[in-house]
């Protein structure tokens, strides 16, 4: 379900995000509407994303979901509509691949909290995933690739 997980130390890295804070129901009615609109705001400025698209998640789910979606930028854009200035925080994780079905994905970050705590390290609550291929390119759920990254300092 997912790879080995390894402990990795990252730098910040700007990003254009949108910030949510909605119930885990309506994730898949706000998703879209929000890549579409930071893609064609980047467009606008002359701008590609210098990476995968990810989720940042402040805080652990609860009754919402409180997160940032985006891409990683080469510089700052100009914000407009929702779109703003972010940047995914540096500091440790730990990291793990998981390939499958997003539906799926709950169960990869329960798998991954389990190794988490098995080795006692700390939990900070804030998480983010990177989504490594495009769905509209690989059609085939059980061959999306998302990377978990669970912050430990």
């Amino acid at each position: 379900m997912i790879t080995t997980p390894e402990i990795v130390t990252i730098t910040e890295q700007p990003a254009a995000t949108i910030h949510l804070v909605i119930p885990g129901m309506e994730m898949p009615r706000h998703m879209d509407p929000a890549i579409q609109e930071i893609l064609a705001l980047l467009g606008e400025q002359g701008m590609h994303p210098a990476g995968p698209m990810f989720s940042y998640h402040h805080r652990r789910p609860s009754d919402t979901f409180d997160f940032e979606i985006g891409f990683p930028v080469a510089k700052p854009v100009q914000e407009k509509g929702r779109v703003r200035n972010s940047a995914l925080p540096a500091g440790r994780v730990v990291r793990a691949v998981y390939q499958g079905p997003y539906e799926r994905l709950g169960d990869a970050w329960r798998a991954l909290q389990d190794r988490v705590r098995a080795q006692e390290l700390p939990e900070s609550g804030r998480f983010y995933e990177r989504y490594l291929n495009n769905p509209e390119e690989v059609t085939d759920p059980k061959d999306h690739r998302t990377e978990l990254n669970w912050y430990i300092g």
